[in-house]
Formats: C-alpha cells, sequence, structure tokens
C-alpha cells in the first residue's frame, strides 16, 4: 500500500512528466510577428536594419545591457554582415548573419542565439510602401513588419505553458518597432 509520502512522490513525478508529454502535442514551429506604420520612406528606413551598427540606435535589446560586448565582421551592411553579443542574463549570447536582401523591402536574418538556450531561427524585415501618412498627403508611409520564425524545439514547446513567447518577445519587437518609428521620422536627433 502507497504511504502518503509515497503518493506525493508520485504526483510529483508524474505532473513534470505528463506537462512535458502534453507540452509535445503542440506545434512543431513558431512565427512571431509585429508590425507598425512609419511615416518614412522605405530607403530611409533600410538603412537602419541593413547595418548592425546602426541597430544601436533602435534595438530594444541595446539598453537591457550597457555592458554588451559586439562583435562586427564580414560585410559591413547587407548579405554577409555578421554580429555577435554577449551580455547578461537579459540579453544572452548569440550571433546573426544577414543571408538576404532586396533593398529597400526585405531582410533575412540567420539567428543562432545561445545563451540562455540554443536555438536556431530566422528574422525578418518586410517593408511594404503604404501611401501617404494619415492627414500628410506629402509624407510616404511604410508599414514595416518584423517577423521571426523557426522549429519549436522541446524546450521551448514546455516553457510555452508557463510562458508566453508571442507576448514575452513580442512586447521587444513592439519596442524596437517603436524606436525605428522614431528614428526614421526624426533623422539627425540623438537616439
Amino acid at each position: 500500500m502507497l504511504t502518503i509520502l509515497g503518493v506525493v512522490l508520485l504526483f510529483l513525478i508524474l505532473i513534470p512528466l505528463a506537462a512535458f508529454a502534453y507540452a509535445q502535442t503542440r506545434p512543431d514551429a513558431f512565427r512571431i510577428e509585429r508590425t507598425a506604420e512609419i511615416e518614412a520612406h522605405p530607403d530611409a528606413i533600410f538603412p537602419l536594419l541593413d547595418d548592425f551598427r546602426r541597430w544601436a540606435e533602435w534595438s530594444p535589446w541595446e539598453g537591457k545591457d550597457p555592458a554588451m560586448k559586439r562583435t562586427y565582421v564580414g560585410a559591413p551592411a547587407g548579405e554577409g554582415a555578421v554580429y555577435a553579443w554577449r551580455g547578461n542574463r537579459a540579453v544572452g549570447a548569440g550571433r546573426m548573419e544577414i543571408v538576404e536582401t532586396s533593398p529597400p523591402l526585405r531582410l533575412l536574418i540567420d539567428l543562432h542565439f545561445l545563451k540562455p538556450f540554443e536555438a536556431r531561427n530566422k528574422a525578418e524585415f518586410t517593408l511594404e510602401p503604404a501611401g501617404s501618412a494619415a492627414g500628410a498627403a506629402s509624407r510616404v508611409a511604410t508599414r514595416v513588419t518584423w517577423a521571426m520564425h523557426g522549429r519549436a524545439h522541446p524546450m521551448m514547446k514546455t516553457m510555452g505553458l508557463v510562458v508566453n513567447m508571442d507576448r514575452m518577445v513580442g512586447r521587444d519587437f513592439e519596442t524596437g518597432l517603436a524606436n525605428l518609428k522614431r528614428v526614421s521620422e526624426s533623422p539627425g536627433l540623438p537616439p
């Protein structure tokens, strides 16, 4: 006959196993995406995305670790440009490489996270001319979409039971797009 301690131990073993098993029924792929309308021409926005050295002007992660170590190699911008970072727990460590560009409308990045856990994803920026900005016939607007997609590995699926990754990463994308909007609509002002 099981003792109360035995029942508790069995419960403590079965619940995490059941949660892990349930998590594995979730989709094998994920996509996180946010969009913002920016009152600027795609030609004015694209250089802020295509040159990793300019990400400091708008990236939502720059302020999370002022001591973050950055390395730039490869092409100065565009296809072949590489940016690696190593920082505190808030930013982790990883590497990005621009693998495809269609200036000024699309940019595809290979994204390799090393910390807090290893993951390989794609990040993509698309810029679509959206006509004139509301109330300003002479100003051009661009719809900028920032997306990240990839394989949802077992650990990510399990974490998804308690952490809403779309909400968490999406919040950073929203902040980044708001910063990109501010910088693009007010060129020459300090970040």
